[in-house]
């Protein structure tokens, strides 16, 4: 029988607010077992993370938590309900027996102290060490979740250093061994003196885990631990996760609203909405027949590479359904049912109707050819010290009412191309053209006609809104700008039929960007877009920060906007799911230079090159088989 670790049961959760009382979490119950893991699924505002929150002890102070949080150390017969301690007892669970990860590394860590400081101050709390001892286990820490080479690996690199032989000879002096201890030593304060914005995303959150250990926890909360992170970062934080839980025993809650993710990590899953769960149970039980309508959709509404589909399923389609009150139509080929669309299909044939517009004798709406942006490298004193190629040498075309999807990791050069197209950075060598005109000759009035026409809808909806503006102000402004000689009423009836057309109420300019869901801001910021009727959007990781329902909802938009209106899109992402389903071609960016181009069923199906099989190889994706024999191999260890 599993060792059971942490037994919820009945957990509630209510906060008071001005408007009233809100019931987060009602009534939830499920168990935690060590060397497993449970995912916690479910849109954001379901409750997943105040779940998780309740469990470490940290609900805000207008909240009330109620029902039982059983904590059972090994071996132990009753164990100790963590509601009934004092905040003070319940210091010597969190963080010790209890430890979390959070979602978004940078914010988790303080910005003015050293990424070493912060671990030993972890050490520290939770162990009665020296600060020798401290120092030497944080280094472990750090080896063990792969932040820092092993010793055997720090020793050959300081030897090929110092430019010694690769292997230890009887006739090395003491000296040549204490130097090449030293540097040694040397390699590992390295990265311990090191400030949180010197490293990557992916080594921001595998610190944030190596803190989370310090305490040696019987149980890891992970709460979104990947979300913003590449899908090649991604796939190697879950791997990590996987060895750090089977190597030290520990149960893991993992939270998030990917299913994919899910599929990947967890043995048990319980999907939550609305505070409640809905359905819960083995992971490939839950995945190949789900019961629950809202189950059904978040299954359904992420991209499936493997399936043309005109539009994507959402969440409300099939609560629609349940509740008789019409919705899409579930027995739509182009919108297969959630056990199809997850059952793998072979790799045929390009689909008819998936060639590109390159080849239909049409002229380019955009061209870039040989397009070049370098970055300065200050030193102490604000010289010069070197330049970065940030993009280097691309060139690609975009036709009339063609998606082009440009993926690429973090640092490769998406955001930076599409800013110099705009010319929001300035380029170093190459030509833009739009409509056969040299983008970067345009000057004043040329050029304000330039951004009526081609217009970029950011990730981050929220940071792309002034919050003291209300959102019918701030799609207006475009055409304050633009549109001068329009009346007051003229704008304010555009601006109503700009809501309504992205699904929204034409009341809701009347509102504060806060009063939203990011959903909801997003459909606003792509009204702010289609002010002025552009021709062209680039779409920088406009979906990225967005729950796969929302996020369905969101590109099913673009995709009736573009066949009403014969947009073109530059959609930018390092999702490679969601830019198969947008895209018509498909262009791989790395290091600033365009890897592979071609249609969209080339590129994922038969990729030419080994970055891109890479990338297609990371994407999370829902193997039944998998999943089943990983479930046989978890009973037979039970």
């Amino acid at each position: 029988m599993a060792d059971l670790v942490l037994d919820v049961r009945d957990l509630t959760v209510v906060f008071q607010g001005d408007r009233g009382t809100v019931t987060a979490v009602d009534g939830i119950s499920f168990r935690l077992e060590r060397g497993r893991t449970l995912g916690l699924v479910g849109e954001s505002g379901s409750g997943k993370s105040v779940t998780a929150l309740a469990i470490m002890g940290l609900v805000a102070d207008n909240g009330t938590v109620a029902g039982r949080l059983q904590f059972l150390d090994s071996g132990s017969g009753a164990g100790q309900d963590l509601l009934t301690l004092t905040e003070v007892q319940r210091q010597g669970y969190r963080g010790r027996r209890i430890a979390m990860v959070f979602q978004e590394p940078m914010s988790a860590l303080n910005p003015v102290y050293t990424c070493g400081f912060q671990l030993l101050e972890a050490l520290r709390q939770h162990r009665a060490i020296a600060a020798a001892e401290a120092l030497k286990m944080a280094a472990a820490l750090l080896q063990e979740v792969r932040l820092l080479p092993s010793d055997e690996e720090l020793v050959a690199r300081s030897r090929r250093e110092l430019g010694l032989a690769s292997e230890e000879s009887d006739t090395e002096t003491r000296s040549v061994r204490e130097a090449i201890a030293r540097r040694v030593n040397q390699q590992k304060r390295e990265l311990l003196d090191r400030y949180p914005h010197q490293l990557s995303g992916g080594q921001l959150q595998r610190l944030t885990i190596a803190m989370a250990l310090a305490g040696d926890p019987a149980i890891l909360i992970a709460d979104e631990p990947t979300t913003a992170l590449d899908v090649t970062v991604q796939a190697s934080i879950l791997k990590l996760l996987k060895e750090l839980r089977d190597r030290r025993g520990m149960a893991m809650l993992f939270v998030t609203h990917d299913l994919g993710v899910v599929a990947d990590i967890a043995d048990e899953v319980a999907v939550m909405n609305r505070g409640r769960i809905v359905e819960a149970g083995p992971v490939a039980e839950i995945f190949s027949q789900p019961q629950d309508p809202y189950t059904q959709g978040l299954l359904a509404c992420r991209p499936n590479p493997h399936r043309t589909a005109a539009r994507l399923l959402t969440v409300a389609d099939f609560v629609a359904q349940r509740n008789g009150s019409g919705g899409a139509d579930l027995a739509d080929q182009s919108c297969p049912a959630p056990a199809s669309a997850l059952e793998p299909i072979a790799d045929g044939p390009e689909p008819a109707g998936s060639e590109s517009a390159e080849g239909d004798g049409r002229s380019p709406l955009l061209s870039v050819r040989q397009l070049r942006v370098t970055y300065p490298v200050r030193g102490a004193w604000g010289q010069t010290r070197r330049y970065v190629m940030a993009v280097n040498g691309v060139s690609f075309d975009l036709f009339p009412g063609e998606t082009l999807g440009l993926v690429g990791e973090s640092g490769c050069g998406k955001s930076t191309l599409s800013r110099a197209i705009l010319r929001l950075v300035n380029a170093s060598e190459g030509r833009v053209y739009f409509d056969g005109q040299d983008v970067f000759a345009l000057r004043g009035a040329a050029l304000r006609r330039l951004r009526q026409d081609l217009q970029i809808v950011f990730q981050d909806p929220f940071g792309s809104l002034d919050p003291r503006l209300r959102v019918g102000a701030a799609i207006a402004e475009p055409l304050t700008i633009h549109r001068p000689d329009w009346s007051t009423k003229r704008r304010r009836d555009r601006v109503a039929e700009l809501l309504e057309r992205v699904g929204l109420e034409a009341s809701s300019g009347d509102r504060f960007p806060h009063e939203f869901s990011g959903g909801q801001r997003q459909r606003i910021c792509i009204a702010r877009a289609l002010a002025l009727n552009p021709r062209c959007i680039i779409c920088d990781e406009s979906v990225s920060a967005l729950d796969v329902s929302v996020q369905a909802q969101v590109l099913n938009l673009l995709k009736d906007l573009q066949a009403e209106l014969g947009l073109a899109y530059l959609f930018i992402s390092h999702d490679l799911s969601v830019v198969k389903f947008m895209s018509d071609r498909i262009a791989v960016m790395k290091d600033g230079r365009i890897e592979e181009l071609g249609t969209a069923h080339q590129v994922y199906f038969q990729p030419q090159q080994p970055y891109t099989q890479t990338l297609i190889a990371a994407v999370p994706t829902v193997d039944l088989d998998r999943l089943r024999q990983r479930q046989h191999r978890g009973d037979r260890a039970s």
